[in-house]
């Protein structure tokens, strides 16, 4: 049965590419040109391709005013990175099944990819009952016991319980109010529904309007997003992969149950590739479609190129990321042949729980303190900013809470002093920060990290690698190496001339190829080139799905009694430490200007300050050598005012027209703020916008 290739597209399923589709009629009955992204295809009545896949390429608004979905009073076409902030309303119609859910709602390993629903009766299972309203997460899906299903999660009075729903699971199951914002491009690519529009609200405009705006001044009413596809398919008698927008005014019908599908070109992804035998390696290939843009090393992988694939492999990378306090960071993945070598920079611990885990039998980790904490009981101790500890071990304590003895783990500690120790307990769940004082100068290539130091770990890069033309970790002021990861590569070299061979991420590298008949001219691979790969946020999130698991969280605090009365809490930024240990004699610094440098390098300079004090004091130290006092006697005179001539300085000097990340983290923190008391609330009852 003939559709259009709008309503075929949008009710396909990709699990069910390729799919072969003959032209049945339309504008192109009688043969035409048309030309997408530089690509000319004849579509022709008759005319049969195969249909690979397919991906949101712009959104059709129709405009609501007043709110008022059943009134629309225009369409207007909004490409993805049209400027502003939208909050998704949720959808009133139930889906069936669990399956349904699947297969029409994107579930995946980032923050956007965990869809909530609610169920308006009670789900039994084995082990946990779900009760009618309350909210499920989403989070992935995989097979159980030989049984495809869907990993849950609900949060009952802030714990979370984990349970499987099999896809077989029926009911109704009704789309949760999104307490998130999100940009067009996160709604096209994780929020609109196989089937379905979208339904959404301006939360925030990025841009000043003006007359090229599709939308209506001051609107503040809902937008109705309709997706149009680009279409990726194959020809017949063609070496290249075309690229087709779904609105095209075109009938198709499909009919791959009756046609050969052996006759078109058989285009392989780098996964398929992946997962022939080791038997078939090495292999001749032509590139139907390369990586898009040309970013290196990968811009010689272009269409046409012939290439020989030695083989496919397990290679160790370590996932680093930039230090810096707003993001979007950046994330690298560095080859253990990295023959740069790192200096240590100073870490962060936002609680004792975390001094626990970074606790090493190797040395004796020193902290100074970067905000106060008032401890609620009289036996453990209050932190102010500038305190300085040797970490010793965790251990237990008995405590007085609500009028009873309470026995609560406590973390050990040495308090140093300016020419002696204390010995103090900190309560495990204590919220504060302490950062890192660095005693150790030396230079370290990566492998010695890796078998020396507990991850994570952070570095600055000292001496660069030589052996490539750019370093691009040389330019990073700090690094985070998170993780050791195993990933999946393939090694390749051009066919015309095999001086070189390189590796290539078999899972974050978008290229097509087909094999070539030929043989392999040189069995064995030329000398390798491994370089360092910067990846992006989704992609880093990606090879963390598997980070470690046995890590337990910290325990929550326990309720502060109401007969203590708190005590004054003064936290400065960390920058104004860093500034303080960096200059402890001078006292003349203009406090105004260090609280509005950048904090990205703040981390880093404490490292050098601290080194540089306890040089200083070297002949301060006791018998068992053990550090001194770092002076850290400013942290005095900020005030209000300073505070407030910066944050104003710092808005007149950025002024931004279009989406920019940061503004946008931003948003959703404070539009966040205002809807967290009701984020786990049940679903049920509420009301819809």
């Amino acid at each position: 049965m003939a559709s259009t290739l709008e309503k075929f597209i949008h009710s396909l399923d990709p699990r069910a590419l390729p799919r072969v589709l003959q032209i049945q009629s339309g504008i192109y009955f009688q043969g035409s040109i048309y030309e997408m992204f530089g690509n000319e295809c004849c579509l022709s009545t008759g005319e049969v391709i195969k249909v690979i896949g397919f991906k949101i390429n712009k959104l059709i608004a129709s405009i609501c005013e007043n709110n008022e979905v059943s009134r629309v009073s225009a369409k207007v076409e909004l490409p993805l990175n049209f400027p502003g902030l939208y909050k998704v309303v949720a959808d009133k119609t139930p889906y069936g099944s669990i399956e349904e859910i699947t297969r029409k709602v994107s579930i995946g390993p980032t923050r956007f990819g965990h869809p909530c629903f609610y169920s308006p009766e009670d789900i039994k299972l084995a082990n946990i009952t779900i009760k009618n309203g309350e909210q499920i997460t989403f989070n992935s899906v995989e097979e159980v016991n030989g049984m495809m299903a869907v990993n849950c999660d609900v949060v009952r009075n802030n714990q979370s319980h984990s349970f499987t729903l099999p896809l077989s699971q029926e009911g109704k199951f009704y789309e949760c109010e999104d307490d998130q914002i999100y940009t067009l491009k996160e709604i096209a690519e994780w929020k609109i529904p196989k089937c379905r529009n979208r339904i959404v609200k301006l939360s925030n405009t990025l841009h000043m309007w003006d007359s090229s705006n599709p939308l209506p001044e001051n609107f503040d009413g809902c937008l109705i997003l309709t997706p149009v596809y680009e279409v990726q398919a194959v020809m017949q008698f063609r070496k290249d992969i075309v690229h087709i927008l779904s609105d095209l005014d075109v009938e198709v019908k499909d009919i791959t149950d009756c046609y050969d599908i052996s006759s078109f070109l058989q285009p392989l992804s780098l996964e398929d590739v992946f997962d022939r035998t080791s038997k078939e390696f090495p292999m001749v290939a032509e590139i139907m479609e390369g990586p898009s843009g040309s970013q290196k090393p990968y811009n010689f992988l272009y269409m046409g190129k012939e290439i020989v694939i030695y083989k496919k492999y397990q290679a160790t990378r370590i996932l680093a990321s930039e230090i810096r306090s707003d993001s979007p960071k950046r994330h690298f993945l560095i080859p253990m042949s990295y023959k740069g070598k790192f200096k240590r920079r100073p870490r962060e611990f936002p609680t004792a729980y975390d001094l626990e885990i970074a606790r090493s039998e190797k040395e004796q980790l020193h902290v100074v303190a970067t905000k106060a904490f008032d401890s609620p009981h009289k036996d453990l101790f209050s932190v102010s900013v500038g305190d300085q500890f040797l970490v010793q071990q965790r251990q237990t304590s008995e405590v007085l809470y609500e009028e009873r003895k309470k026995v609560i783990d406590v973390f050990a500690c040495e308090q140093i002093l300016s020419d002696t120790y204390k010995k103090v307990l900190l309560p495990m769940y204590m919220e504060g920060d302490f950062v890192e004082v660095i005693h150790d100068k030396k230079q370290y290539q990566l492998s010695e990290i890796c078998k020396e130091f507990p991850l994570p770990f952070n570095v600055k890069v000292s001496v660069r690698d030589l052996s490539v033309e750019e370093d691009v970790l040389a330019a990073v002021p700090g690094l985070q190496f998170e993780e050791e990861i195993t990933d999946s590569y393939l090694l390749i070299s051009s066919t015309s001339s095999p001086v070189e061979s390189w590796e290539i991420p078999v899972y974050r590298l978008n290229m097509s190829v087909h094999l070539v008949s030929k043989e392999v001219q040189m069995v064995v691979p030329p000398v390798t080139k491994t370089t360092v790969e910067e990846i992006s946020e989704e992609q880093y999130y990606m090879v963390r799905r598997y980070e470690n698991q046995t890590l337990h969280p910290p325990p929550r605090p326990p309720k502060k009694p109401t007969t203590l009365a708190p005590k004054p809490v003064f936290a400065v930024p960390k920058q104004d430490v860093s500034a303080v240990l960096q200059a402890p004699k001078n006292f003349c610094v203009d406090t105004t200007k260090k609280l509005c440098s950048n904090q990205a390098a703040d981390v880093s300079e404490l490292q050098v300050s601290c080194q540089n004090d306890l040089v200083h004091h070297e002949n301060k130290k006791d018998m068992t050598g053990r550090a001194t006092l770092v002076e850290t006697d400013v942290i005095k005179g900020l005030t209000n005012k300073a505070l407030g001539k910066c944050e104003a300085e710092e808005e007149e000097e950025h002024k931004y027209d279009y989406v920019d990340e940061n503004i946008i983290e931003n948003l959703r923190k404070v539009f966040q703020d205002t809807t967290v008391r009701n984020k786990h609330a049940p679903c049920e009852g509420r009301r819809d916008i």
